[in-house]
């Protein structure tokens, strides 16, 4: 057996997985046959399996549990959020190519918000942003909620692959958010902020896409890109 083959048969597994789930129409949470049957079916050891499992497992392909049979996996932010950070730490893109991208997504999640939203995604968005102003000093509240607030948008706009892109970018708002509230020196400056995150949440429960959108370009051209001006 040469150096290759181990990874070339733990390659052919992972495929064979995927293959079963899309094969037989497989939806989240249903249950897949045990490495075991697998490791039978595809004639490899039991080994092998248990790497391509884990292998599916790390990219939430499946989800696998202590004493349980492993199951279809739902898909999630975080795999997108590792790929990006490693990319911006690596020198592959920058957190600016990065924010272009946010903005662009973001606008339209905006617009699909004011369209699908239901009432408790309308409540949610706007606490979300009365919450970012009563929270005075505190900064890791206020960001908290801000990084809430855009998830929440993203999630009322009905369409799931938004909303994880959107979750994806989570670490780097935690550490790009901060840099850009500080840009904001003046009380005047901040309530700017706070009051578009207000007026977005109000065009949202409005049903006004036009104007959600528009909010929501003020809202990067006006806070988020200052993080930028000085770069």
């Amino acid at each position: 057996m040469n150096a290759g083959q181990p990874s070339s048969l733990v390659d052919q597994a992972v495929r064979r997985v995927r293959d079963h789930i899309r094969e037989r129409d497989l939806k989240v949470g249903d249950t897949l046959p045990g490495e075991g049957q697998f490791a039978t079916d595809l004639g490899v050891s039991r080994a092998v399996m248990r790497e391509a499992f884990g292998a599916l497992a790390a990219l939430r392909l499946i989800d696998v549990g202590n004493g349980r049979r492993a199951r279809v996996g739902a898909i999630d932010g975080s795999v997108m959020a590792t790929s990006i950070e490693h990319a911006v730490a690596t020198a592959q893109v920058t957190t600016k190519q990065v924010w272009d991208v946010r903005q662009t997504l973001e606008l339209r999640t905006a617009a699909l918000a004011a369209e699908h939203r239901s009432d408790e995604d309308a409540r949610t968005i706007r606490d979300h942003a009365a919450q970012m102003a009563l929270a005075g000093a505190d900064l890791e509240l206020l960001i908290a909620h801000d990084i809430a607030f855009h998830q929440a948008i993203a999630r009322a706009s009905g369409n799931a692959l938004f909303h994880q892109i959107v979750r994806s970018f989570e670490r780097l708002m935690r550490v790009a958010v901060p840099s850009a509230w500080h840009t904001r020196e003046t009380v005047a400056q901040r309530e700017e902020v706070l009051a578009v995150h207000r007026d977005l949440a109000g065009a949202i429960a409005d049903r006004d896409a036009f104007n959600a959108s528009a909010l929501m370009e003020q809202h990067f051209d006006k806070s988020i890109s200052d993080l930028f001006v000085s770069a």
